[in-house]
């Protein structure tokens, strides 16, 4: 439940639209409903303004749809990492969900999305990192932030880049996709005057080892002020850019 639900409610009960039961039996899985297998947070979205995300790794089909079901009436809700049986699972129960097959991730919008004018720009350095940057987008997206992605204007092709700074420079936010060395961030970072968040990803040959190559390489980049996240984190990115969108300009 977020800020906004909540003033409806004491609203409704202030109006007398509500009686008090039926507002304390509305509030009274705050802040969080015990599943056995998990304690869903229905508290996050009114501390930090954006609800819990459902990590699909290491969860089995059902318990990613019971929370799902759980979910369902309070909040709009993401499932990252999620898994073709996952979503065969959730789409039993809730057939308006929208499964994203390369950034395995499954999307329920219980209220429409309230967008900011403050947007994101995801980029990569290759095609073979878009399943980190689409799960960057959809993330950023359903967080409220207008997103566009730009795929593969790596620097072997420096003037694949050149090419996009009108794009680049009409973000709010630029999220940064790249694997190998990583020196896409580095190279935008010494071009662009917004901030950027660098994410590794673990493609490359033997040497990369699997995403430490570039994360060393964006924690390590001569451009100065670019944030970095975990190797493959495409989602924390997304939070990481709504955060900053966030204090430019609210939801609306």
């Amino acid at each position: 439940m977020n800020e906004k639900q909540i003033r409806d409610l004491l609203d409704s009960v202030s109006t007398g639209s509500t009686n008090v039961d039926e507002a304390v039996q509305e509030l009274r899985n705050l802040p969080f409903e015990d599943l056995g297998h998990t304690k869903i947070d229905f508290h996050r979205d009114l501390r930090v303004g954006f609800p819990e995300v459902i990590y699909g790794a290491g969860k089995t089909p059902q318990q990613v749809s019971e929370i799902v079901a759980a979910m369902m009436p309070r909040s709009n809700i993401l499932v990252t990492r999620a898994s073709e049986e996952m979503a065969t699972a959730v789409k039993a129960i809730c057939p308006d969900v929208e499964h994203n097959t390369l950034a395995r991730t499954l999307v329920y919008r219980q209220t429409p999305t309230d967008y900011r004018k403050a947007s994101v720009l995801v980029v990569t350095a290759g095609t073979s990192d878009l399943q980190v940057a689409e799960e960057a987008r959809v993330t950023s997206d359903i967080l409220g932030n207008p997103t566009d992605l730009i795929s593969d204007i790596g620097v072997a092709g420096i003037h694949r880049i050149v090419g996009a700074l009108d794009q680049l420079r009409a973000a709010s936010v630029i999220i940064v996709v790249a694997g190998m060395e990583g020196a896409l961030a580095s190279v935008i970072g010494g071009m662009i005057d917004k901030p950027i968040i660098a994410v590794p990803t673990s493609v490359g040959y033997g040497a990369s080892f699997q995403g430490v190559a570039a994360l060393l390489g964006m924690l390590t980049s001569c451009a100065s002020g670019i944030s970095v996240v975990n190797i493959d984190n495409g989602f924390g990115a997304a939070c990481a850019a709504t955060r900053i969108n966030r204090l430019k300009q609210p939801n609306g």
